[in-house]
Parts: structure tokens; C-alpha cells; sequence
């Protein structure tokens, strides 16, 4: 249960029915110190709206070291950018209205799932190697680069096996992971602008936003223009702290090799490079081959995926191989499954398991769990953290 800082007398009946009706209130710092200390497996300090300033960022920057799981929400009677700067660079995690009772069950949501998968992290083994980093690509738009990255996210955090999947959206300017899934982008790339150099495990559990059982996406940014910002050393922490986290890191790359896009080739496992049945994907097939070829990016990372097989356009697959001269390792077929699933919000894989493409994809994502380099898979355990929503 959550542990409130604030006037014991006048907040304490009112924070009980907006949170749980077991909450404690303390009303010094020193209380709930001694609150803390017996209660080690709390995760939620919310801070009332008549604390001051002072004594809530000395909480926040306290508790950050000494008990990096322990979430701080700030309750601010006016929301002024210099307080949410303040709060934020102290450590507290959301600061919410204080009469915004909706918003402040949601921040108390959001911080106690960014708890419980801090406290996964650090109950995993730490001698455990990295998740497997997979990037999907195509020099040509139109290519269904989204299509295969959350197909293939989902079959992979479907497998049975436990396996955790964070689907990373490096689409900066033009991303469609959130549509395609739809999500709502209340946190995306563009918070993690001011961290680059000090990302942790702690901050980006507070970017991505849940889309199913063992499967996170980390959104592209809403303002196109934002893109100019993210650096390829910033994608770089994104994706090494992702791949600790995690045991597959599935990045959604745009159709261009940018800096971010060269980090990733850097540190993927494993590219898959997509085409389609038309001149102007095999050529830019080629084309991307020949460039990776030209920047010692090794071949055996490359896995040639064809979309929208077996459609009667005067090209076969046959031909891709012949042109490239390195063999499809998937084919996933042409179907009119694929946009009716998109247009719902939801994968194919999930939808109609037994689908001829959902097939195509399981056997995509089982040729991923066989390359070495992915992580012990990890169960991750949901439960219910506030009795009313």
C-alpha cells in the first residue's frame, strides 16, 4: 500500500478512498523515515500538496539512493514548469494536480509498475548476458517495417517461455508503433532527452508504455521536430539499458541510415531486412546490402525477410535471391488479414494465431530464440496494485 506525507488530520480520510483504504499517512519526514524502515517492501511515497518544496525534493533525492524502487509522487496545488523541473531533477516521478483525482491514481499506477519491474531487475541474475538486440529495416518506406516489428514482438512475448520484449520505435519523425497498437503516447523518446549520460534501468521503466503481458514499447516522439535531438549516443543508452532489462530489444528503424540507425546496426544481434515483390524494394535491398557489405557490418547478422510473399506481380522470390544473391530466411504472405488486424489496434499473431501470416511470424520469432545471445527468459508477475481504478 501506498505511505501519504501530508496533514494526517485533514488529508488522510481523503487519500484513503482515492487510493486504498489501508494507506498510511504520517505527517513529518521523520515519521515516515521510521514508516520506511519497518515497511521495506514499500514502493510509493505520495507527497501531499501542503509539503514544502524543500522537504519533498530532500525525500525524493534521499530515498533515489537509498531505495532506488521507492517511487515519490508530488501533489502541487498549481503545476508551474519551475516545480516540475525541481521535482523531476530531485528524483520524484510524476508531479499531478492536486484536485485531479484521475490523475493522480494514474501517476501512482505508472510508478508502482516502474517499481515492481525495478525490483525484477534486481532479483534476476546479474552475471546474465543481455537480451538479444534485433533490428528490423528496409532502406524503402512502404516496406511494412512496423507490420513485422510488433508481429514479432508479440510472438515473441507470446512464446510460453516468459520472455520479455521491449519494442523500441527509432522511427523518430514518422513512427507508427503507437498507432498500430494503440497506444496512447503519454510517455515517449522525447522525456528521455535530459538523461542522456545518467539512463538507468529506473528511467526508462518510466518511458515505455505496457502493451500486453511481457511486452513494453518505447514510442516515438509525438513532435516530429524533437527527432533532431535524439542523438545516436542517446539510442545507444536506450538500447544497451533496454537489453539489460530485457530479453528481446526489437527496434522499428525509419528508412534511412541516420547516426541512430548506424548505433543500432552497431550493437544488433541480428538485422532483419525486409523487401517486398517490386523493383524498387529489391533495389533498395541491394543497395542497403551493398552499403552494410561496405561498412564491415558482417553477414551473419543479416536475415533477408520478404513481406507480402506470394502475391502474382511478375516477381517470385526466386528472383530476390538470385538479385541479391542471399537467401529469404522467412516469407511472410500477402493478406488482407494484416491491414483488417491493423485497423483494429491489434497483431495479427494475437488475433488469429492460426493464420497463415501469424504462422509466418511465429517461425520468424523462432529463428530469433535459436541465434545465441538472448537473455534467461524472465517471468514477470502482474498484480493488482489499487482497489479502485
Amino acid at each position: 500500500m501506498p505511505v501519504v506525507l501530508g496533514d494526517t488530520d485533514r488529508d488522510a480520510d481523503r487519500f484513503r478512498f482515492t487510493l486504498a483504504d489501508d494507506v498510511a499517512v504520517v505527517d513529518t519526514a521523520q515519521k515516515l523515515d521510521a514508516y520506511l524502515e519497518s515497511h521495506p517492501d514499500e514502493d510509493l511515497v505520495v507527497v501531499g500538496p501542503d509539503v514544502t518544496m524543500a522537504v519533498a525534493t530532500e525525500v525524493a533525492e534521499t530515498y533515489r539512493l537509498r531505495r532506488p524502487h521507492l517511487g515519490v509522487v508530488l501533489m502541487r496545488r498549481r503545476m508551474e514548469v519551475s516545480t516540475m523541473t525541481e521535482a523531476l531533477r530531485a528524483g520524484v516521478r510524476e508531479v499531478v494536480v492536486a484536485d485531479d483525482v484521475e490523475a493522480l491514481v494514474g501517476a501512482c499506477k505508472r510508478s508502482m509498475a516502474v517499481s515492481e519491474q525495478l525490483r525484477h531487475v534486481e532479483s534476476g541474475d546479474s552475471n546474465s548476458r543481455r537480451g538479444k538486440i534485433i533490428l528490423v529495416f528496409s532502406s524503402k518506406g512502404g516496406c511494412g517495417k512496423t507490420t513485422v516489428s510488433t508481429n514479432l514482438a508479440a510472438a515473441l512475448s507470446s512464446g510460453g517461455d516468459g520472455a520479455s520484449v521491449c519494442l523500441v520505435d527509432f522511427d523518430l519523425e514518422t513512427g507508427d508503433v503507437a498507432i498500430a497498437l494503440q497506444l496512447d503516447p503519454t510517455r515517449t523518446i522525447s522525456d528521455a532527452l535530459g538523461m542522456q549520460g545518467g539512463l538507468d534501468e529506473r528511467a526508462l521503466a518510466s518511458l515505455v508504455v505496457p502493451y500486453k503481458a511481457n511486452m513494453d514499447c518505447l514510442l516515438a516522439p509525438t513532435k516530429p521536430s524533437d527527432a533532431e535531438f535524439v542523438s545516436a549516443a542517446l539510442a545507444g543508452e536506450i538500447v544497451q539499458v533496454a537489453a539489460e532489462m530485457y530479453d528481446f530489444v526489437i527496434i522499428d528503424a525509419p528508412p534511412a541510415f541516420t547516426d541512430v540507425v548506424l548505433k543500432c546496426f552497431d550493437m544488433a544481434d541480428t538485422y532483419i531486412l525486409l523487401t517486398t515483390l517490386d523493383l524498387p524494394a529489391l533495389k533498395n535491398l541491394k543497395v542497403t546490402l551493398d552499403t552494410l557489405d561496405n561498412l564491415g557490418f558482417p553477414r551473419t547478422k543479416w536475415q533477408i525477410v520478404l513481406n507480402r510473399g506470394g502475391s502474382r506481380v511478375g516477381l517470385t522470390s526466386d528472383d530476390i535471391e538470385r538479385t541479391v544473391g542471399v537467401p529469404i530466411s522467412v516469407e511472410i504472405p500477402s493478406s488482407v488479414e494484416v491491414p483488417l488486424r491493423l485497423n483494429e489496434g491489434i497483431t495479427v499473431v494475437e488475433a488469429n494465431p492460426r493464420h497463415d501470416v501469424a504462422r509466418a511470424f511465429a517461425e520468424l520469432a523462432d529463428k530469433q530464440r535459436k541465434i545465441s545471445g538472448a537473455a534467461k527468459p524472465a517471468q514477470v508477475t502482474k498484480r493488482s496494485m489499487f482497489k479502485r481504478s
